[in-house]
């Protein structure tokens, strides 16, 4: 009996288990999930319900049913109430979505940013947050910041065409593991990426009978004519041939003066690799035989008082004091990317119209290129996990607007007719073309309310700054942008093609140790540049053991980590 049973009840349990694979294949066949529905007919709900909930993209409002997005961002001591803000209000009406404060005060910023992202008390968005590499890097790959290249595509038409039209734009904020974890401001600024200049009195040359020098060789006999023949006519040897500060911005002396022999990216303090690339190939060229011919040019100069024995320690504060000392002006030449460092530019004080920028020099083997700056350092805008899958659509769409030039215009100047107006017909922007906005003179305050001036991810280009009406004539009271933009376009043609460029990514793994490396290897190289020039070394005697130093410094695993981050870009 019981063997009968047992013989029964294998036979059922095979005929069981065989409906259960024939419905389970028919179910994989039918392409239908354990409800009855096609993943095909799922989706199509799902995507109803988007449709219901979203505009078509590039329309607004962008959700047609209110929707709230807590945002992360700064408090700036100029703005009153970033709730009540007229762009605040402005972009709420405009796109449907709420924006739920998280704000911190502008100078508590990092702190608060470091402990809200460790403790994961943090919002959907974070709006602005000086996100540097490495933190888009350590966040994104814990799953706290979200991979942004899927949603940008679907979504975002304005930052994807960014990408595509601004040269550096990508390889600056995507990640070594191909993902995009945050959005940044783009500022272009032309004179800012042509800011390593040499500033040179030209009251002094027209005076000596002299021109602007184009070779080193005549930057040197220049130099002794400002030292040797009195240029101030007070009957004194009391002029400074060059001077300038590594405290300035693009103000150390050496960058300027050795790109005319090899490439010197280290233009003011904690700023450059001392790195190279010729064809693809990473190399260091502190330690190289056209290194060592700059520093002897270097050093000829100082040993002969034609550059100020202060300018490798003095700060900003020290320049204005030189620039403006009476009753005669001293200073003969600066390196600084902006002349307005040393002068108040004004009419009550018009000794920097004295001045005029000299194009990159050309060195004695043919060398002559300055730096392009053009990049992206760190970013603004990220998408944390805490997101719902609208709210993610919502966040990125919104970031697209903000790429606009509506929403930059009103974002930084508030209301048409308070801090701006449409251009009329014959006023000129800074390149002398018809311009196409002008900014309305106001009452200086100390606070508004009308704009978030420049929180957030915003797409302000070359084209779009240059359009604002500007006075034509660079030495007029407020003419200084119009001369900035003249001066910047002598260096435009000489962009170096090896310089190591800006915005590259270090791998996670490299980041910790190449900022170590980093930091021992500049400063054994600044400390002994500064040595060779001012002659404490004597660089006949002492290179190769210089050169031979660099081996204690782990040189090639520093060169080896750049080339990997180079290859990653």
């Amino acid at each position: 009996m019981r063997k009968g049973w047992k013989k029964s009840s294998a036979i059922l349990m095979c005929v069981v288990l065989s409906c259960v694979i024939v419905l389970a294949a028919c179910s994989k066949d039918t392409g239908k999930s354990g409800n009855g529905k096609t993943e095909e007919t799922r989706q199509k709900e799902t995507n109803a319900v988007q449709e219901d909930l979203f505009t078509a993209v590039g329309t607004y409002p962008i959700v047609n049913k209110q929707m709230t997005l807590k945002m992360f961002a700064p408090q700036l001591p100029t703005i009153e109430n970033m709730e009540t803000n007229t762009y605040t209000k402005f972009l709420e009406e405009k796109t449907n979505i709420k924006i739920a404060w998280d704000l911190v005060p502008s100078n508590a910023l990092e702190d608060r940013k470091q402990l809200m992202l460790a403790s994961g008390d943090y919002p959907e968005v974070i709006l602005q947050a000086n996100l540097t590499r490495e933190e888009q890097m350590k966040y994104g790959k814990q799953g706290v910041f979200l991979p942004l290249n899927e949603l940008i595509d679907k979504y975002a038409p304005n930052i994807k065409k960014a990408l595509a039209d601004i040269p550096y734009m990508k390889s600056s904020i995507t990640a070594p593991d191909g993902n995009i974890y945050a959005l940044p401001q783009i500022n272009e600024c032309y004179h800012c990426d042509n800011a390593l200049k040499l500033w040179i009195n030209k009251a002094w040359l027209d005076k000596l009978g002299l021109q602007l020098p184009t070779t080193t060789e005549e930057f040197y006999q220049v130099m002794k004519a400002f030292k040797e023949q009195d240029p101030n006519g007070n009957g004194k040897k009391d002029e400074l041939p060059l001077t300038g500060s590594d405290e300035m911005w693009a103000g150390n002396v050496s960058a300027f003066l050795m790109n005319a022999f090899i490439v010197d990216d280290y233009t003011e303090k904690n700023a450059g690799t001392f790195l190279s690339v010729k064809d693809n190939k990473v190399d260091f060229v502190a330690n190289k035989d056209e290194w060592k011919q700059g520093l002897e040019y270097l050093n000829k100069l100082y040993k002969e008082g034609l550059i100020d024995p202060a300018a490798f320690t003095q700060n900003a504060d020290a320049i204005q004091q030189l620039a403006n000392r009476e009753p005669d002006n001293i200073m003969g030449a600066v390196t600084t990317a902006l002349i307005s460092y040393g002068y108040n530019m004004s009419e009550t004080q018009p000794r920097h119209k004295d001045y005029v920028t000299l194009p990159p020099l050309k060195g004695p083997s043919g060398v002559q290129q300055t730096l392009n700056f053009a990049g992206i350092s760190k970013s603004q805008f990220a998408i944390t996990n805490k997101a719902t899958a609208d709210q993610q659509i919502a966040a990125i769409r919104l970031a697209d607007y903000l790429y606009t030039e509506e929403a930059i215009v009103l974002q930084e100047n508030g209301p048409e007719g308070q801090g701006w107006r449409k251009a009329e017909d014959g006023e000129l922007d800074i390149d002398g073309k018809q311009a196409k906005y002008a900014y309305i003179q106001r009452e200086s305050k100390q606070t508004h309310n009308d704009g978030w001036e420049q929180i957030g991810p915003s797409l302000r280009t070359y084209a779009y700054r240059s359009s604002w009406m500007a006075i034509q004539d660079p030495l007029a009271d407020g003419g200084y942008g119009t001369r900035l933009n003249t001066e910047s376009k002598k260096y435009e043609s000489f962009h170096s093609k090896e310089m190591y460029p800006n915005g590259v990514f270090i791998a996670q793994d490299d980041a910790e140790i190449a900022a170590q490396l980093k930091t021992t290897i500049i400063d054994y190289t600044k400390s002994n540049m500064a040595q060779f020039i001012t002659g404490s070394k004597d660089i006949s005697k002492e290179w190769d053991a210089y050169v031979k130093g660099f081996d204690g410094l782990q040189l090639g695993k520093y060169i080896e980590i750049y080339q990997n981050a180079l290859g990653n870009s």
